[in-house]
């Protein structure tokens, strides 16, 4: 081979190697729904998988018995394992550094697997502490598995006030504006 097929070759690699990237980067920015896109001019801070449960409970109200969502409670690690921030009712964040958020669900889409608890887009209406998530304004709750209430028939009135947790897993991701 000759130096100029070698380097050809090796700018051809290095082209399909920027597509590739490119690819997975717009593959990844249309897997979120338009619907809960963070609004314009925020940048992602932090990203973070969480496993815990969503936690329900029996109540029933005006003869009808149903599963009412209390809260989750969950564990979320950094791409390198590391648990960052724990995730309870409000619901709220609480990062590792004493940073913690507030948010409310502000926009949401089905999950592609309809067996899991939707994504959501969640406005940030809290903030305590410094750190991590103290200019955090905006939250994406995507990649769900699992989390839905048990069935309705699963609760009646002789079951009221009972609890149950159903595992879950997602990914969440942290927005602040740019700057």
């Amino acid at each position: 081979m000759t130096d100029r097929c070698i380097r050809l070759q090796a700018a051809r690699m290095a082209l399909c190697g920027a597509m590739a990237a490119a690819a997975a980067i717009a593959s990844a920015a249309e897997e979120i729904p338009l619907e809960i896109a963070a609004p314009a001019g925020e940048q992602l801070v932090l990203r973070a998988h969480a496993e815990g449960v969503q936690i329900y409970a029996c109540t029933v109200t005006g003869g009808v018995a149903q599963w009412t969502l209390k809260g989750p409670e969950a564990e979320l690690r950094d791409a390198k394992g590391a648990v960052v921030v724990h995730h309870s009712a409000g619901p709220t964040w609480k990062h590792q550094d004493g940073s913690e958020i507030t948010g409310k669900a502000v926009a949401h889409a089905d999950a592609p697997d309809r067996h899991s608890i939707p994504w959501l887009l969640l406005g940030v209406v809290g903030h305590g502490g410094t750190g991590t998530l103290a200019h955090v304004t905006h939250v994406q709750r995507i990649r769900t598995h699992d989390g839905q209430a048990p069935p309705a028939a699963q609760c009646d009135a002789t079951k009221q006030g009972s609890e149950t947790k159903v595992p879950y897993s997602a990914d969440y991701l942290f927005y602040a504006p740019r700057g």
